[in-house]
């Protein structure tokens, strides 16, 4: 067990060091660096409790009991900071945190009013103590907590997903699927652990496995996969890409107005007889948008997104959204890639007799990651390429 609380509380602090000097990184960045900073102090904390330094340290003991309160808040503001244009957080975010807060107020009398040797005592009284009460409305407030902003958190993923799929015709760098297979996982430890802990610890039922070194096992790996996604993760609002952002959504910047309500970069589910666009326009507006994507082929371009190809026919992005939804059928994302599909097949016959390499062939026709192109190819042709060319 020693190593695994090594090798999670090097991954925290490691991890998070990389975060905070990522190349032009955003808030969201931060929020997940003091997210592994504090799930390393977290560690660190239990890790000196396991060495035996708690005996040797009283006050060592319950310093980092609300902390896990911290790990679902900071998921949700992370996803919410990364669907906010600008980013910044607000005054009412830090009412997440309440939970936290109240914990560490109710243990004021014990970590300021107790001395070393009570602190000892209640320490090796474990859940017999006299502080058993805080113990139990912790794990409670904890449970309910992770819950709630996982929930939350899952919403809010799928809202931006669905954003990137009507804005973008790629997400290499910029989706959160990893965030929502990572809260599938915490869901799923969580269980064991609170399952465990109830059956150990509350019903006091003797268990023949160690419930903290299989939890302990797998929150490591856990931590090793957000550091990893995170750092590869570069958002919407990257620099390079914010000033055309908000030139193609007409977003106003107003991040230095106390009275700005945030609003949302994208639009949302359409309520296209509200846009404006006649029926006439629309119809000419749909042949021009097959004639620029017959002749030029802008779907090339690997990193095509709404605004660019909006550009290009010179109309607003809500406008050629609403041709694409309503006459396609489709969102940005599966048109685009529809046409890459058809790019990459008449590629692959007209090279039918070549020994061709199918992932040369991927990127020649606009797709940028080998992921996608199988994804996109299976959805849309019911095969994966190398099906289709056999």
């Amino acid at each position: 067990m020693s190593s695994l609380f090594t090798i999670g509380i090097f991954l925290s602090f490691f991890l998070s060091t990389l975060l905070f000097s990522k190349s032009h990184k955003s808030l969201s960045d931060n929020i997940l660096g003091v997210w592994l900073v504090s799930i390393g102090i977290y560690l660190l904390n239990y890790y000196l409790h396991y060495l035996g330094y708690w005996e040797q340290y009283p006050h060592l003991v319950g310093a980092t009991h609300p902390f896990p309160l911290l790990f679902a808040p900071f998921v949700y503001l992370y996803v919410v900071t990364n669907l906010r244009q600008p980013q910044r957080l607000y005054w009412w975010d830090s009412l997440h945190f309440l939970p936290f807060i109240l914990t560490y107020i109710l243990m004021f009398p014990f970590l300021f009013g107790y001395s070393a040797t009570e602190k000892t005592i209640i320490d090796q009284a474990d859940y017999h103590s006299s502080y058993q009460w805080l113990f139990t409305l912790s794990f409670i407030a904890f449970v309910v907590v992770s819950v709630i902003y996982s929930v939350l958190a899952y919403q809010k993923i799928n809202q931006y997903e669905q954003m990137i799929s009507q804005q973008f015709a790629y997400n290499e760098g910029i989706s959160l699927q990893w965030l929502r297979l990572l809260l599938l996982g915490f869901g799923l430890i969580f269980s064991v652990m609170i399952v465990g802990y109830i059956v150990q610890f509350l019903l006091e039922v003797t268990l023949g496995v160690n419930i903290e070194l299989i939890f302990l096992g797998l929150f490591v790996l856990l931590i090793g996969f957000i550091g990893f996604w995170g750092i590869r993760y570069q958002g919407i609002f990257s620099v390079e890409k914010q000033k055309l952002f908000i030139k193609n959504l007409a977003l106003p910047d107003q991040s230095d107005n106390s009275d700005y309500i945030e609003p949302s970069p994208f639009p949302k589910t359409p309520e296209y007889h509200k846009s404006g666009l006649k029926a006439e326009d629309a119809r000419k507006l749909h042949q021009q948008l097959l004639d620029l994507m017959k002749n030029k082929k802008p779907y090339l371009e690997s990193k095509l997104s709404l605004g660019q190809l909006a550009e290009m026919l010179g109309v607003p992005p809500n406008h050629l959204s609403q041709i694409i939804n309503q006459y396609e059928g489709k969102n940005f994302y599966d048109f685009v890639n529809s046409y890459r599909v058809e790019e990459f097949i008449a590629l692959a016959k007209k090279d039918i007799d070549k020994n061709f390499n199918l992932l040369g062939l991927a990127y020649e026709a606009g797709f940028n990651s080998k992921s996608s192109f199988n994804q996109v190819f299976k959805k849309i042709t019911g095969k994966t390429p190398s099906e289709f060319v056999n």
